[in-house]
């Protein structure tokens, strides 16, 4: 199903939430993002995609230029995804809506998040992330 991603030229709006993709079924999405031009919002709520699976949607991050809605939200990718999505975001300049919310992320993800925000030429000015401390400093 997720190989149709790659080819989509009509499906701007997708998901997925609480359909148990794991890593493996992010990594598939990752793939397809990474050469889809018209999808703009994706769910993966619930979805059990852990470290691996976020490290598979940044790389899709760092060349997918029309994502521009991210949601993470309950997915468990602790400080490991966090980080590899905070350096998809140092390049990134369509993500505006980021959530990750309740996914496990510690001191050190959050601080690689925050970080990566400062530098991003967008402001993500809907960042969610319950249980995550962001604080940007100037």
């Amino acid at each position: 199903m997720f190989s149709t991603l790659k080819f989509n030229a009509v499906l701007t709006d997708l998901n997925l939430r609480d359909n148990r993709i794991g890593p493996g079924g992010a990594k598939a999405i990752g793939e397809a993002l990474a050469v889809n031009g018209v999808l703009k919002e994706l769910n993966l709520r619930f979805n059990s995609i852990g470290p691996t699976g976020a490290t598979a949607l940044a790389d899709a991050l760092r060349v997918n230029g029309v994502l521009t809605t991210l949601v993470l939200e309950d997915n468990d990718i602790r400080d490991e995804g966090a980080a590899a999505i905070a350096e998809a975001l140092r390049g990134n300049g369509v993500l505006t809506n980021l959530n990750l919310s309740w996914t496990d992320i510690g001191d050190e993800g959050a601080t690689a998040l925050a970080s990566a925000l400062r530098v991003n030429g967008v402001a993500l000015p809907r960042a969610a992330a319950h249980g995550v401390a962001l604080r940007l400093r100037a």
